[in-house]
């Protein structure tokens, strides 16, 4: 069965996400934010003190995009991927990297100097800064979601669940102020999932089996 080490609305939400979506069966192992702080024993499953970690037989992942197309990959098929022959493909797995690497990336640095670190050594200056790069990369998905419901190939995809967590953090962290139009509608469409829900009531141990 496949293991999912998680904290609450963490970029593990991505994959807890996707579970749900797939209608996977998985163990869910929730911990304290940050666990390598809060729960040191963590660190004997993984090293890296980070979350997520999965775990699938011999498979070991620590990165949440990549448990994505892993998940969509290895379990399938599912229409939650987008095959390579596929015109769409290349879009798929840039969307799938842009929610971390363009998106998620800033906010960390929001939550680190606006949240995190003792209040002696918190940079509120570079957190707004921050916060305003993460919307100007925004501005990206508001252009393509321009005319569609969702990023690729016409259907509820991974990547929507990339773009859609980096719009949970925002919210989380409080800088989802000014989500534009086309932003703000497609964030409703993915709340209203079943497979968001789900995951959500997860998190909270309140997951009916």
């Amino acid at each position: 069965m496949i293991e999912l080490y998680h904290c609450a609305d963490a970029r593990s939400f991505r994959p807890l996400w996707a579970l749900e979506e797939m209608r996977l069966p998985y163990g869910l192992h929730l911990l304290p934010f940050p666990p390598r702080v809060r729960e040191p024993a963590y660190l004997d499953v993984n090293p890296l003190g980070t979350i997520p970690l999965l775990v699938d037989g011999a498979t070991r992942m620590s990165e949440s995009a990549a448990m994505l197309e892993y998940l969509a990959v290895r379990h399938g098929p599912s229409d939650l991927a987008v095959a390579s022959d596929d015109a769409d493909y290349g879009a798929w797995l840039n969307w799938l990297h842009f929610g971390e690497a363009t998106l998620t990336f800033p906010q960390t640095l929001v939550l680190r100097y606006r949240m995190l670190e003792p209040p002696e050594r918190r940079l509120p200056q570079a957190a707004d800064d921050y916060a305003q790069w993460f919307h100007s990369r925004l501005r990206h998905v508001e252009r393509a979601l321009d005319g569609r419901d969702w990023l690729v190939g016409d259907r509820f995809t991974m990547a929507d669940i990339s773009i859609g967590y980096a719009l949970l953090l925002a919210k989380s962290l409080k800088i989802d102020n000014g989500f534009p139009p086309a932003t703000a509608a497609y964030w409703e469409r993915l709340k209203a999932r079943d497979g968001f829900a789900r995951a959500k009531a997860a998190q909270k141990g309140e997951l009916a089996v």
